[in-house]
This record gives C-alpha cells, sequence and structure tokens, in this order.
C-alpha cells in the first residue's frame, strides 16, 4: 500500500496542471453544494414517530381508553420496526405515538400505520375521528406568535376566527409548514339553550328540536338548467347566517293557534364559546389568540422560519385595525447565533492557523500549502453534506473545527520535511534534483501522515456505533470531521504534491538558524536529555501522573448531555388535576406577570392545556410558559464577595478588580434560581427547561425532567398509591431541585348510572338514556354551518342554570315512550338513574400495553445525573425492601428520562471502544509492522489524558456523551502524533547509524537493524 501512495504521488507531482483543475473543478461544486445544506441550530434528535391521534367528541377519559386507546395501542405494537407504542387518553382525545428503530424512514413508518388503521377503524365506536398528526418531529415547534388587539375592538372569539381562517390558511401553504396549531380565545359557535318544561308544555322531545336543527341549515344542488341559450347552475342557499335564522326554525306546526311553533319559542338562543382544553396568555396582560408553526421533517428549519416571517409581513396590511402579530418564539435567533459562533470560531482557527505556520516556518509560499489546502479540504466536506442530507449544525460544524486543528499537524509535518531536504541541498542543484528531493521527503512521511489521519478516523468508530439521541446529536460532527480527515489525507497524496513544486522554493531557514525553533529547542531539549539519561525516574513520574489522575476521574461524576444554552427557557410548572380552565387562566396570568417582572425578561408567553395539534398532548394541569430573554449584555450585574473586599486599600483595589471583579454578568444558573423564587406558588411543582430539549424528551422519553420513574402496572389505584410513595421517598435525596408524581386519579366525576329496572318500567332503553346524557346534557354538535371560509358548529343543550350541580341534574325530565298527545309524558332522570360524583383519572397513560404513572424529577444543577439516580434507586430499593413500598402482582419501575439514555449510551461505549483501539493497534501495525513501536504509540494515550482528568475536574464538567467525543478525539491526536514521532525517531537513528544503515534488512516483520555501533535504539 506504501508503494501504491507513493506513485500516486509522483504522478500527481508530474500531472501538475491536471490535478489543479481537478480540484477546482470540485472546489466550484462544493461551493454549490455549500448553498444548499439546510442550516438548524441542532441536529433533530427525536426518534422516528408517528402520531395518531383521535377525537371523540365529550367523551371521559376512562371511555376513550377503554374504546379507543387500548386497541390501537394494542394493533400497533405489532407494526414492523416499532420500538415503542405509548398512549394518552383524555377528555375526548387520544394521543398515541408509535415510535420506530432508528433507521426507519418516517413516511415509510406513516405508511405503515395508516395499513394498520385501515384494519382497526371498523372494531373502533362510531363517531371516534382517527388522523395522523403532522409529518414533523419533536423540534417541529420553530415559531410562535400570539395575536392581539389592544385597541379593544376585536374580542377573543373574533381574533380566533381571524387565527383560523386568515392566519393559518395563508401560513400553512408556506412551503416547509407541516400545520399551523391554533390555541387560546374561544371558538365562535351557534348554541340552542333548551328549557325542558317549554318542551314537556308543547309535546316535544330534545330528539324533536335535535332533528328539526338539523334541517335548519344546509345547501342543495339542483343540477343545471338552460336559460336564454345559457346554462345555469341551480343551488338552495340554506346556510345559517345569524341567530333569526335558527330562531325562526319550525318545530312543529300548531292548528289551533294557526301559527307554527318555532325554536326561539322553546330555547335560547345565542353565540357562545365552544369547550376548550387549551389557552394562551401573554405577559402577564390578559388571555391572547396564539399559534404554533410546526415545521415538516427534513426541510431547513431557518429557510421555514424566514419564509413564515416574510408570509406574516404580506397579510399583516390586511388584519383589521388594532389587530397585530407578536412573535412569542422564533428559533432562528438561536440557529444564527449557533452558526455564526462557529463560524467565527472557524475563521479565528483559521488565522491562528496561519499566524502559526507563517511563524514557524518563516517562509510564505510554503505556508501557501496548508493554509490553501486546510480551507480546500473543509469546502469538500460539504460535498458528501449535501448528498447525505447532513444540516450544518452546531455539531456538525463543531466536527469541521476539531478536524481543522488534526489536520493541520500533518500538513506542517509534510512542509517541515520538505525544507529538511533542502536547508542542506547545494544551491546550484538542477530543477531535476530539486524535485527529487522533494518527492523524496515526500515519500518518507507522506504514508504515515496518510496513516495517522486514518487513526483520527478510525478512532471515531464509537461515536458512529451511538444509537438514540447520542447517535443523531454526534453522528453528524463524526460524519463531518471524517469528512475533512478523508479530505485532507487524499489532497496531501494528490494536490499538495503538485503544489509542492511550485510553492516550496526560495530561502529556507534550517531549524539552527530559525530563532523560534531555537527558543523552543533551548526549553525543550533539558527536560529530554534528563528524561533519556534518567528513564527510569521518567517513567515513574509519568506512572505516577497516571495514577493521580484515577481518582480524580472516577469523581468527575456523569451525566448524558451538558445543556444547550437555547437563549430562551421553558417554564413548565405542573399542578394536581382537576383544574378547571377559568382557575387554570387565573393561575397562568399570575405567574406570567412575575416572570415579567424580571429585567432580564423581554418577553412571556403562557399556554396551558394544550394547542390544537397532535403533537402537544398536555392536560389543563400543566402550564408551557416561553420565556424570551434579552442579550446577555442587557442582563444585570452580580454583585460578589471576593477574598480582598472589604481589607484592600484603594491603590490595590484597581488591579484586583481587573483580576477578580466584584461585579460580574449574572450566570444563567442563577437567573434560573431567581425566577424560580420569584414565581413560586403554593400547589405548583416548578420545572425549568429549555423548548427544543423539553420537547425532545417528552416526544422521545415521556418525561420532561432529567430523571423520571415510570410505574408500569394493570390496576390505577395500585400504580398511583406506588407512585406517591416514591415521590414522598425521593424528596429527600441530595440534589432533588422538585418533584412531582403526576397524579393519575384525582378528577372528578357525575356518573349517571342506569337503573335497568326502572328502565324497563318507563319502556326506556339504556341507549335512550345515553341519547339524552350525550345531547341533552353534554351538548353534543348536532350541525354545522358556513359563512364564507369560516365554519361554526351548532350546539344543543339543556340551558346551564338547569344542570349545575347534582340535585338539578337528578331533576331532568326524561321524555318517555307514550300516545301522542300535546304534553310529553316525563321523568325525572333519578327516577330511572343514580347521579353521583365519584373520583377518576383526569388523564390516562398506557405503553407496552399497560397503564403507566410518571414520577418527574428535576435536579439541582451541582448534582450530577448518574451519582443522583444511584442515590435514588439505594432509597427505592430500601423501601422496597423494607416494605415501606409496595409494588403489586404485574407492577414494576422503569428509571427513564435522559438517565435511560445515558445508561444506553455507555453500554454502547462498552463495547465501541476497545474495538476502536484494536483497529488503531491494526493500523499502527500496518505502517510499522514493529510491535514494539506500536506499543509506544498506544502506551502514549494513558499519558495524554492525564491532563484531561485534571482539566475535567478544575472546570467541574462531568463524563457524559460530549466529553466522552472530546476523549476519543485526543486518542486519535495522541495516537497522530506518535506516530510522526515515531517516523522522526527512526529517521534520526538511521541517519545516525552511518555505514549501519546499509547494514538493515526488511522482513515481514520490519525493519532489522544489525549494527551494533549505533547503540540502543531511543526509547
Amino acid at each position: 500500500m506504501i508503494s501504491a501512495i507513493g506513485k500516486l504521488i509522483d504522478a500527481c507531482a508530474h500531472h501538475r496542471g491536471l490535478v489543479i483543475m481537478a480540484y477546482l473543478v470540485l472546489g466550484w461544486l462544493a461551493l454549490r453544494a455549500l448553498e444548499k445544506v439546510p442550516l438548524d441550530a441542532v441536529p433533530d434528535l427525536s426518534d422516528p414517530q408517528v402520531i395518531v391521534f383521535t377525537e371523540w367528541r365529550g367523551r371521559s377519559p376512562t371511555l376513550v381508553e377503554d374504546q379507543v386507546t387500548y386497541p390501537l395501542t394494542a394493533s400497533l405494537l405489532a407494526a414492523p420496526g416499532v420500538e415503542a407504542v405509548r398512549g394518552y387518553s383524555m377528555f375526548g382525545m387520544s394521543f398515541v405515538h408509535v415510535l420506530f428503530a432508528e433507521d426507519v424512514d418516517v413516511y415509510w413508518a406513516r405508511s405503515r400505520v395508516q395499513e394498520y388503521l385501515a384494519g382497526i377503524g371498523p372494531r373502533l365506536p362510531e363517531g371516534a375521528s382517527v388522523t395522523l398528526g403532522p409529518d414533523a418531529t419533536g423540534i417541529g415547534w420553530v415559531f410562535e406568535y400570539a395575536l392581539v388587539d389592544r385597541t379593544g375592538q376585536h374580542d377573543l372569539a373574533e381574533l380566533r376566527a381571524i387565527q383560523d381562517f386568515e392566519l393559518r390558511y395563508a401560513l400553512e401553504s408556506v412551503q416547509g409548514v407541516a400545520q399551523v396549531a391554533s390555541v387560546g380565545g374561544y371558538e365562535r359557535q351557534f348554541q340552542v339553550q333548551l328549557d325542558p318544561e317549554r318542551l314537556r308544555a308543547n309535546g316535544l322531545t330534545v330528539a324533536d328540536v335535535a332533528d328539526a336543527v338539523r334541517k335548519t341549515t344546509g345547501e342543495s344542488s339542483g343540477r343545471i338548467l338552460e336559460i336564454g341559450g345559457r346554462e345555469a347552475f341551480v343551488r338552495g342557499r340554506g346556510y345559517l347566517k345569524d341567530l333569526s335564522g335558527l330562531e325562526s326554525a319550525v318545530l312543529k306546526a300548531s292548528p289551533e293557534l294557526g301559527a307554527p311553533l318555532r325554536l326561539g319559542d322553546v330555547a335560547d338562543v345565542r353565540f357562545g364559546p365552544d369547550i376548550r382544553r387549551g389557552l394562551a396568555e401573554l405577559d402577564g396582560q390578559g388571555e391572547v389568540v396564539g399559534a404554533i408553526v410546526v415545521a415538516r421533517y427534513g426541510v431547513n428549519a431557518r429557510d421555514v422560519i424566514e419564509r413564515v416571517k416574510a408570509r406574516l409581513d404580506e397579510v399583516a396590511a390586511g388584519l383589521p385595525p388594532g389587530v397585530e402579530v407578536v412573535t412569542t418564539y422564533d428559533r432562528s435567533g438561536l440557529i444564527d447565533r449557533a452558526i455564526d459562533t462557529l463560524k467565527h470560531a472557524l475563521v479565528e482557527e483559521g488565522i491562528v492557523v496561519a499566524l502559526v505556520i507563517l511563524i514557524f516556518l518563516l517562509h510564505v509560499r510554503s505556508a501557501l500549502l496548508p493554509i490553501v489546502g486546510l480551507p480546500l479540504a473543509v469546502l469538500l466536506a460539504f460535498l458528501p453534506m449535501a448528498w447525505l442530507g447532513i444540516p450544518a449544525t452546531i455539531m456538525s460544524l463543531g466536527g469541521i473545527a476539531i478536524a481543522i486543528g488534526a489536520t493541520v499537524d500533518a500538513e506542517i509535518v509534510m512542509v517541515e520535511a520538505c525544507h529538511k531536504r533542502l536547508e542542506h541541498a547545494p544551491k546550484d542543484m538542477s530543477e531535476e534534483q530539486r524535485r527529487n528531493l522533494l518527492a523524496e521527503a515526500a515519500r518518507e512521511v507522506t504514508p504515515a501522515i496518510f496513516f495517522s489521519l486514518l487513526i483520527i478516523a478510525v478512532a471515531f468508530i464509537p461515536v458512529f456505533g451511538l444509537e438514540g439521541q447520542a447517535g443523531r446529536l454526534f453522528k453528524p460532527l463524526a460524519y463531518t470531521k471524517t469528512f475533512v480527515m478523508l479530505a485532507a489525507a487524499l489532497l496531501s497524496v494528490t494536490l499538495a504534491p503538485a503544489l509542492r513544486d511550485l510553492l516550496v522554493r526560495g530561502k529556507i531557514y534550517s531549524e539552527q538558524r530559525h530563532p523560534i525553533s531555537r527558543a523552543i529547542r533551548a526549553v525543550y531539549e533539558p527536560f529530554v536529555y534528563v528524561a533519556l539519561r534518567k528513564p527510569r525516574t521518567t517513567l515513574a513520574i509519568g506512572v505516577f501522573a497516571v495514577l493521580s489522575a484515577i481518582p480524580v476521574f472516577m469523581r468527575l461524576g456523569s451525566e448524558f448531555m451538558p445543556a444547550l444554552n437555547e437563549g430562551d427557557i421553558l417554564y413548565m410548572p405542573t399542578t394536581f388535576p382537576g383544574l378547571s380552565i377559568e382557575e387554570a387562566k387565573r393561575q397562568l396570568a399570575r405567574q406570567d406577570a412575575a416572570l415579567a417582572e424580571f429585567p432580564e425578561v423581554e418577553r412571556v408567553f403562557g399556554k396551558v392545556g394544550r394547542a390544537e395539534t397532535a403533537t402537544d398532548p398536555a392536560p389543563l394541569s400543566m402550564v408551557e410558559t416561553v420565556v424570551m430573554l434579552r442579550p446577555p449584555e442587557e442582563w444585570p450585574k452580580v454583585t460578589r464577595e471576593r477574598w480582598w473586599s472589604g481589607w484592600a486599600p484603594s491603590f490595590l483595589r484597581g488591579p484586583l478588580t481587573r483580576v477578580w471583579p466584584e461585579e460580574t454578568p449574572e450566570t444563567w444558573d442563577e437567573l434560573v434560581a431567581k425566577l424560580s423564587a420569584g414565581v413560586q406558588m403554593p400547589g405548583w411543582t416548578q420545572a425549568f427547561t429549555m423548548p427544543i430539549r423539553a420537547r425532545v424528551d417528552m416526544l422521545t422519553t415521556g418525561v420532561r425532567t432529567p430523571v423520571g420513574v415510570k410505574v408500569f402496572g394493570r390496576d390505577l389505584p395500585a400504580i398511583e398509591a406506588a407512585g406517591a410513595r416514591i415521590e414522598a421517598v425521593l424528596r429527600d435525596v441530595p440534589g432533588t431541585r422538585s418533584i412531582l408524581y403526576e397524579r393519575s386519579l384525582g378528577g372528578v366525576y357525575v356518573d349517571i348510572v342506569p337503573r335497568r329496572d326502572d328502565l324497563a318500567r318507563y319502556g326506556l332503553q339504556v341507549a335512550d338514556l345515553g341519547e339524552f346524557v350525550d345531547v341533552a346534557i353534554g351538548g353534543e354538535p348536532i350541525a354545522a354551518t358556513i359563512d364564507g371560509r369560516r365554519r361554526y358548529t351548532v350546539q344543543l343543550r339543556i340551558a346551564e342554570d338547569l344542570r349545575g350541580d347534582l340535585e338539578r341534574l337528578r331533576e331532568l325530565p326524561v321524555a318517555v315512550p307514550g300516545p301522542a298527545s300535546a304534553v310529553t309524558r316525563t321523568v325525572p332522570l333519578s327516577e330511572v338513574a343514580d347521579v353521583a360524583l365519584a373520583e377518576g383519572p383526569p388523564m390516562l397513560r398506557s405503553e407496552a400495553g399497560l397503564l403507566v404513572g410518571y414520577v418527574y424529577v428535576d435536579i439541582e444543577p451541582w448534582r450530577d445525573l448518574g451519582g443522583y439516580v444511584t442515590d435514588a434507586r439505594t432509597r427505592v430499593d430500601a423501601a422496597l425492601a423494607s416494605g415501606e413500598l409496595v409494588l403489586g402482582p404485574g407492577m414494576y419501575l422503569k428509571w427513564t428520562g435522559q438517565y435511560e439514555q445515558m445508561q444506553a449510551m455507555e453500554a454502547r461505549m462498552r463495547v465501541l471502544v476497545p474495538l476502536a483501539l484494536a483497529l488503531v493497534a491494526l493500523l499502527l501495525w500496518l505502517q510499522f509492522r514493529d510491535l514494539t513501536e506500536v506499543l509506544i504509540v498506544l502506551l502514549s494515550i494513558p499519558f495524554a489524558l492525564v491532563g484531561s482528568a485534571w482539566l475535567l475536574w478544575l472546570l467541574d464538567y462531568r463524563l457524559s456523551t460530549a466529553v466522552w467525543v472530546g476523549i476519543i478525539a485526543l486518542v486519535g491526536l495522541a495516537a497522530q502524533t506518535g506516530v510522526v514521532m515515531i517516523v522522526y525517531i527512526d529517521q534520526a537513528f538511521f541517519e545516525g547509524c552511518g555505514p549501519a544503515r546499509s547494514a538493515t534488512s526488511t522482513t515481514s516483520s520490519g525493519p532489522t537493524w544489525r549494527a551494533p555501533s549505533c547503540g540502543s535504539a531511543p526509547s
């Protein structure tokens, strides 16, 4: 292989023009690819998943669970590629999250789920409407806004109509938008409030009125007529336009009075709001109408946001006077900050590299080799990025930054090798001799450089083997780093030889005459001298350094991933179930007002309950408040007590303040602690996180906090008891910031239980009573009308003051069959059914076919995740052993959240890291064919890690996936340095042997030295 590389180097040096032309073409193609690479802040971390949303209006959570969610989850568990199925049953709604294996295409998964739904559909109850959620992922919520009217001319119902029927359609037509989900405000509805006594007096039943209302609205078509030689379309126009049209609906004719009986005679007809399960609030100033823009899977998030904002600017002119759109969340700011930070870092790194090269080579033309080669290697990496669809994120660009640091060493080594050959060359040598010297230098070090770059690429095999969120986050980094390394390796054997003859010319400074090299050698050589003369002492010091790092390394703690500062906060407090929406509105306004008071906060957009999207299964007991922050430069300073405060004289305070200032910028943790203290409210458990992180965690693991405990079982009361007990056990674990078992019970049900014997006595069936409950009490929409682009439903229901408590419910008249008469025969509801309050679940969760309860645990910033869970599991195990915590038959616990992902990452690393080291050793063997030299390189790795362990401890970093990736990169760099050092040591050894150089022989096991005059090889 080495000989083949040498032939390639000679060929590229000979055909210089052809090689340069080929790279010019590749560079142009790479620039085109760079324009097509999508931009985002972070890679998409969510699992491939499909959300099945079922609406069954007005049904209780238990009914939805039994008849919708459970049949769906049980059937979808068997779908190909499915890894988990989670169900959520709420009032009138079911959410089923189907999570697929990592390598499954999202659209293939959607088609498989659609096939299964086609078979399940006939088994679902009548009236249950099943749809697939948008083709979006956990990080699809890219933009949010609020629709406000500061003039007070438009109420919430009108604002909601503008959002639903104007803005929503305008934005959903934007390329890349999967859905625009409305939240808050009121959906206008025609409401018919029945008076049972007037119905009975006129011989009518609720069913009679429902029939009449259905016939009141609608349109028809009479096909086509020919009139005057032209065709005319015939249509019957009968949609409701106003309340008078509904009030005049005829219920029955009255021959005695000579006038028909109309709906307005027996009912109160009015406009009112439809039932709602969520609302939005802005800055503590009052309720608003909001919307969430959900981006489609795989699109360029930044481009989508820009197109959405451009469309909002277009439609703003058509909004009613006083109505404005206020941005409440915009991810493009995070994307721009992240990309700009890395762009600046890459530019700074490039400038530093160029300066270092110029300073150490003192040869401008030679420095052009790495200065041209490095940007070209980076540019060529965008070709496979565009082909594979890898977006430009902080991780993929971070991989490029790491690669630059690794490849610049190889570039400098190659140039320095050429300089070494030319240092002592005669000035009058021919061009052919000069070319041969450069070719010899290239053949000498380029194979080693090539292998060292391959070693760095191979060292990243553990990163390629990561799965789940860790894999989705760090694989782009590994890919881009590898792309740059491979491009640099290719350039080193193709373009570099072609440019070398052109650029490595002119005066070359020898190492003895180079001022920087002389200064460095003056410092370095005494240490080398002592190390070689005292090898045992040197090795003892090295071993001591390694041993000193072991206890430090063991105390670092562990976590899955360090938090990414997104620049905005998501405040997610939770309270006990059963909260009414009006009380939730009052509590939300108080929280938002408290948050808006802080000077660091720019805007507060609170949401309680769910938005109109399948990606949001939030109950009314959960708040999600986006806190948009001002730039950190505008945050107030924090006064800190320094060691010199209070005693330092005035002439010392200036210098001491510059080193240890008494006023410093506020940190993120300090801000969160201040917000937490300022917004603390009785009955609420707090959780501060960030928008992307929370959304991914909730849709991936179902848990929105770093640690969660899932309690699986079949019996809901037993799950409730176990969850509440775990909450009490873990509350005192050091590092617990907040803990909450989300109660599965605590909701209030009004049970209407039919007495079958009494029903039979009055000639009624259970279905008759059920229809009465659905329509008369529940208020089921029975018709719809259209007004231009707007759609409104018509609801029929008994007047609110007649069903406001249990006694009035029991007195509601139920019509019974009998002979036709002027007066309908009725009996009180209490005569045929028992009406009573009962406790039940406001929301049911299921997973793997079992019911499940969630314990959410938020931990303090100073506590590491792995250590906390270790202590927490010890407490729970002790509670189980002592009988304090009891799990019933079929029940079990599962620790989840980021801890679950951290465990999966560590398990993969235990397999992949040894495999990567074995492959590195194999490559070293192929390079040196000498076991001693392979061991020398491998033994340098532990010494390289000593500094890492101590620095991590000093910076208070924990062992996370990011740290492990950094350690893997360090292992590759250490191996690369070792390879180059061995090459130069071998070269020095050969040259120092004089005639002995000819006395060496090459065997299958590598070079063999036979000259005793050379002494011992340096170690």
